[in-house]
């Protein structure tokens, strides 16, 4: 064993040792009770010697620090599917999306056809006011080759500070275009919202930032001002949506209840155990609601749905929903690095857990193909998204029913 792997080796033993003996009081009312540092030492040696292997006949030579960043990736990626080692690129682009905002030029890119291409340009941002258009494929940035399978570095290169230029060139029409565009402080809309006649709102969320909620809210102010009233009905498109922040999923079931369980959690520790109600003044003031799913539907969407079905607040209308029922913390490293790992199970109002079954929609209406469109620029159509149909006509029904009764 070289000298360099023998340090490693009493580094990790050290670690081990650590770990093993401040978590080993719970292991004295065991009758044959292991031994902590005998344990740790066949631990370590086993990873110094699969790591002195590795170094000395893999095919390529590999840096230590890239062998350890592995094998942490290796030991938190194991636990489960969500929990993951966050490095500093990937903490920072999970704070972007629960934030809702970030310096750049506003642009949502993606891999279509084995090119990268502009999926849209957010309205208002830079890049739309510059001229980029949705399909205009993605060249270069500042002169680097954009290429298929590097999204993420051309994501990584518009990005930049406030006020700082970046020249993006695109291929449209066989024709190449620079723009150079200055960067700003983009916010990313996570709803989209429509008015639907007569007195009806259609509210799409395709995720759960930090600011969410109060885009919401005012999605549904601005379409009670079209309307010159309160609204009769709301559907709550919540489609492909994956979930996001846990509080945002509970401040949004909040604006349509006014009382009662949101949400409760059970984990191991005092922080993982908790429960969210509800608090009084229901925006909508007891106006129907109809919740859209699908199996593209997780985790913070579940909640939402969850909660507003168990309370008799919303009918929910599609498939059935993909079912994670685990909350998932990130937890601050050293060096701007993190860790997001699975501290809870969550629980409906009812107190069913839905991870692994999902939420059962209380009308099943199959997908149809395309819908919703996976950019909050895309419209609705209610002559061909069989869901959005079902869930406007049960608006109007109960609607009518209400009319008759009163």
């Amino acid at each position: 064993m070289s000298l360099k792997t023998r340090a490693i080796l009493v580094v990790v033993i050290g670690l081990i040792m650590g770990l093993s003996l401040s978590l080993g009081g719970g292991l004295l009312s065991e009758p044959k009770p292991a031994d902590p540092a005998e344990l740790a030492w066949e631990q370590a040696q086993l990873f110094a010697e699969v790591m002195e292997r590795v170094k000395r006949d893999y095919v390529e030579d590999i840096d230590d620090s890239v062998l350890f960043e592995s094998a942490i990736r290796g030991m938190v990626g194991d636990l489960d599917a969500h929990s993951q080692y966050l490095d500093v690129d990937e903490y920072r682009d999970i704070r972007i999306s629960t934030t809702g905002s970030y310096t750049g030029v506003g642009l949502e890119v993606g891999e279509v056809d084995g090119v990268v291409r502009i999926i849209t340009p957010i309205a208002g941002s830079p890049a739309a006011r510059s001229g980029i258009r949705s399909g205009d494929q993605v060249i270069a940035v500042d002169g680097v080759s954009v290429e298929s399978g590097n999204v993420q570095k051309a994501i990584g290169l518009m990005r930049g500070r406030a006020g700082t230029k970046v020249l993006l060139t695109v291929l449209r029409d066989g024709e190449l275009i620079e723009h150079e565009i200055r960067r700003e402080n983009i916010r990313i809309a996570s709803v989209y919202f429509e008015l639907m006649s007569p007195s009806y709102g259609y509210v799409r969320l395709s995720q759960f930032s930090e600011t969410t909620a109060r885009e919401l809210s005012r999605a549904i102010d601005s379409m009670q001002e079209q309307n010159n009233g309160m609204l009769d009905g709301l559907i709550l498109d919540l489609r492909n949506n994956p979930g996001g922040v846990l509080d945002s999923a509970v401040d949004v079931s909040d604006l349509f209840l006014d009382a009662g369980i949101i949400v409760t959690a059970e984990g191991r520790t005092s922080d993982a155990r908790f429960a969210r109600s509800a608090h009084r003044g229901d925006v909508l003031d007891g106006a129907e609601i109809v919740v859209l799913v699908n199996n593209g539907s997780a985790s913070a969407s579940e909640i939402v749905a969850g909660a507003l079905q168990d309370h008799g607040r919303a009918l929910v209308v599609g498939t059935e929903t993909f079912g994670k029922g685990l909350v998932q913390t990130v937890m601050p490293l050293s060096k701007g690095r993190a860790i997001k790992l699975t501290t809870s199970r969550y629980f409906t109002p009812s107190g069913d857990t839905i991870h692994g079954t999902g939420i059962t929609p209380d009308v099943y209406v199959e997908d149809t193909p395309g819908f919703p469109d996976l950019s909050l620029s895309g419209t609705t159509d209610r002559e061909l998204d069989l869901q959005l149909i079902e869930a406007l006509d049960r608006l109007q029904r109960r609607g009518v029913m209400h009319s008759n009764a009163q």
